[in-house]
């Protein structure tokens, strides 16, 4: 591409649809501020991780953590293998293994690499992946967000560890957090290889960019698929827009007090979250605006009776995203194993970081993986 524009809207003009703030900075000065974020962030971790309790160097007979590439199509992606404290090269011991897909805009270091990580801890072999187009990963153009690419990620890395010799390919499951709940969801719809299913704070992405936040955008779905048509014109000339759900600012500082000025809810612990408590510099939140033609057409919710598995969704009480897991899980009609826990009091961006809901719902997954898997 000839030239790249970033186009950065608010988290409630990109992902809930309504109106808000919009600006047009080169991808040049938002990488120089993303280097600037990235020496900040990571505290000197060697992998470059950012949620709490990360790990920090292999130590035998703790959990550790093996970086790996591979090829998915011709794209190579960049993912964190967490092998269990007892893992050992040279024994004949095979492991369960379960996927861990990362939420919209964000990267394999932050709140993936966590439950892959305190699963990993509970005798799992974890995998957690940037998607194809975004974080580490390759693809152009950047932070493309098809939902095609995304289910593929997810049978992507059952891919990888099927192929493991120390992985038992009879027991793999899939866990997929925010949007990377509804594209598990989509994998496991058709992908049989993933015998257990769970979800934590799902995001129906086709659904919310279709039909704005809480479907009160319905009636402006022709315009926000003619800007997006517009936008692929624009690729055709070397111009790449995209927009997310951080705000543009200078620092800190004005970041914070845009957080303060909204509402309780998604938008302002989403700011918290990826701007600031535990920002990654490949975590931006932006998503290419031609994006918006695929995810238009995509809703998780039309196949749900194909998923067949035993199937878990994890939701906070308190979190407005929560009709979109309810909404699923009706419609899960082919599993006769399923159920929807709620995390009381948790709200969507929470569960993510907060220790007692981290340790909540691990535990819950810990005991679902370990019965169905």
């Amino acid at each position: 591409m000839k030239k790249s524009l970033l186009n950065v809207a608010v988290f409630t003009a990109a992902v809930i649809g309504t109106a808000g703030f919009s600006a047009c900075i080169t991808t040049k000065s938002a990488e120089t501020r993303n280097k600037e974020v990235a020496m900040k962030s990571f505290n000197g971790n060697p992998w470059e991780l950012v949620y709490d309790g990360a790990i920090t160097e292999n130590v035998k007979g703790k959990v550790n953590i093996r970086p790996v590439t591979y090829d998915l199509n011709g794209i190579a992606i960049s993912a964190n293998l967490y092998l269990p404290a007892d893992y050992d090269e040279s024994d004949s011991k095979k492991y369960p293994a379960l996927t861990v897909a990362h939420p919209n805009g964000g990267s394999k270091e932050q709140v993936a690499g966590l439950y892959a990580q305190k699963l990993a801890e509970a005798g799992y072999i974890t995998i957690a992946a940037d998607a194809s187009y975004q974080g580490a990963s390759g693809g152009e153009p950047r932070l493309r967000d098809w939902p095609a690419n995304r289910i593929n990620d997810v049978s992507g890395m059952v891919d990888y560890l099927v192929q493991l010799p120390k992985v038992d390919s009879a027991r793999i499951g899939s866990l997929g957090i925010c949007g990377g709940g509804g594209y598990t969801l989509a994998a496991s719809q058709t992908d049989k290889r993933i015998r257990a299913v769970a979800t934590l704070s799902m995001f129906n992405s086709g659904r919310v960019r279709r039909n704005g936040f809480g479907d009160k955008q319905i009636a402006t779905v022709q315009e926000r698929l003619l800007r997006a048509s517009n936008a692929r014109n624009e690729e055709l000339k070397g111009n790449v827009l995209y927009e997310g759900f951080l705000p543009p600012h200078k620092d800190d500082d004005e970041l914070r007090k845009i957080m303060e000025s909204q509402p309780e809810g998604l938008y302002k612990d989403g700011i918290d979250y990826y701007g600031l408590s535990y920002r990654h510099p490949r975590a931006t939140g932006s998503y290419t605006t031609e994006s918006f033609i695929k995810l238009m057409a995509f809703d998780v919710e039309d196949r749900m009776d194909l998923i067949n598995q035993p199937l878990l969704m994890i939701a906070g009480s308190a979190a407005d995203t929560l009709y979109m897991s309810e909404d699923a899980f009706k419609k899960a009609s082919g599993t006769a194993d399923k159920e929807l826990y709620l995390i009381d009091g948790a709200s969507h961006i929470k569960t993510y970081w907060k220790s007692e809901y981290v340790a909540e719902a691990t535990n819950k997954l810990s005991e679902f993986f370990g019965k169905r898997l």
